[in-house]
C-alpha cells in the first residue's frame, strides 16, 4: 500500500499567500508519510485575466524550481495540479499546465490542459479560452515508483475517450486536479470520477478547489481518491486541508483480472 495526500485549497488572487499555504502542505504531507502530494488546478492563483499573465512562468522558472527543491528536501513526489505557463509567442494567453515532480526533485512530466471550460450556467458564465490556450499533446503516462501515472486536468474529466486512451497506454493512477464550480460539482463531480475509475480500472486522484474564492465564484471541493472498482477510498471534508488515502497496484491488478475489459 502507498499513502497519497490530496490538497484541497481555497485559492485567491494573492499568489504569495497561496504559495505559503502550499509549502506548508508539502511539509505536512511528507511528515505524515505520503509518497505523493497532489495539488488542485490553479492552486497558486485564482483571479483575473491580467493576474494570470503576470504570474505565468516557464517550467524552468522560479516557481517550479522552488517545488522541485521542496520535493527533494522532503522526499515526496509532488503533482503541481496546474500552474499558468507562459507562452513566449503569445503574450495574450497562457497554458494551464500540470507538472509532476519526483521525490528527488526531477521533473517527470508536464501536461497542458486540452479541454477548456467555456460554459454558460444560470448563475455563471466562464470562457477559459479567452485567457488559456489549449494544449498541443495528449495526456502523458509516466512510470513512477508508485505506479504508472496519467495526467489530466479538470474539464478533461467529461471526455471519456481521454481516459480510455490512458488505460490503453498503461495508466494505473490518473490525476485529475480540478476547480469544479459549486453547481456543476454538486451535479456531476462524484459520478464522473467514479465512472472514469470504473471504465479505466485505475485509481483516480482528484484534488480540488473548495469554497468561496471571491464574491462571484465558489468551487465544489470534495477532493476524492477513487479505486479501480469505483469505490471512494477517501473524500475531503469541507474547507482547505489535506486528505489521505492508500493506493495498491496489486489490488488494481486483481480488479483487472477479475473483470477483464479487453483493452
Amino acid at each position: 500500500m502507498t499513502r497519497v495526500a490530496l490538497a484541497q485549497t481555497t485559492t485567491t488572487d494573492d499568489f504569495q499567500a497561496n504559495l505559503a499555504v502550499a509549502e506548508r502542505m508539502v511539509i505536512e504531507a511528507a511528515g505524515n508519510g505520503a509518497a505523493l502530494l497532489a495539488f488542485p488546478e490553479v492552486f497558486l492563483y485564482l483571479g483575473g485575466y491580467r493576474g494570470k499573465l503576470e504570474v505565468a512562468e516557464s517550467l524552468d522558472g522560479a516557481t517550479v524550481s522552488r517545488f522541485r527543491e521542496a520535493a527533494a528536501k522532503h522526499g515526496i513526489m509532488l503533482l503541481l495540479g496546474s500552474i499558468y505557463e507562459r507562452i513566449p509567442e503569445d503574450a495574450s494567453r497562457v497554458y494551464n499546465t500540470s507538472v509532476l515532480v519526483a521525490a528527488n526533485g526531477d521533473l517527470l512530466a508536464s501536461y497542458r490542459k486540452l479541454k477548456l471550460f467555456d460554459v454558460t450556467l444560470p448563475t455563471l458564465t466562464i470562457k477559459e479560452s479567452d485567457s488559456i490556450a489549449p494544449g498541443d499533446a495528449p495526456p502523458p503516462v509516466v512510470a513512477t515508483p508508485i505506479g504508472r501515472i496519467g495526467l489530466t486536468i479538470c474539464f478533461d474529466l467529461r471526455f471519456s475517450d481521454l481516459y480510455l486512451d490512458l488505460r490503453r497506454r498503461g495508466a494505473e493512477i490518473v490525476c485529475i486536479p480540478s476547480n469544479f464550480t459549486a453547481p456543476t460539482g454538486a451535479a456531476h463531480w462524484e459520478v464522473l470520477l467514479r465512472a472514469r475509475a470504473i471504465e479505466g480500472q485505475f485509481f483516480v486522484l482528484a484534488p480540488a478547489q473548495t469554497g468561496q474564492h471571491n464574491p462571484k465564484y465558489a468551487s465544489h471541493g470534495h477532493s476524492m481518491l477513487v479505486d479501480p472498482w469505483g469505490g471512494i477510498v477517501a473524500e475531503a471534508a469541507p474547507g482547505p486541508g489535506l486528505t489521505y488515502g492508500d493506493i495498491s497496484v496489486p489490488y488494481l491488478e486483481e480488479v483487472r483480472a477479475k473483470l477483464p475489459m479487453g483493452m
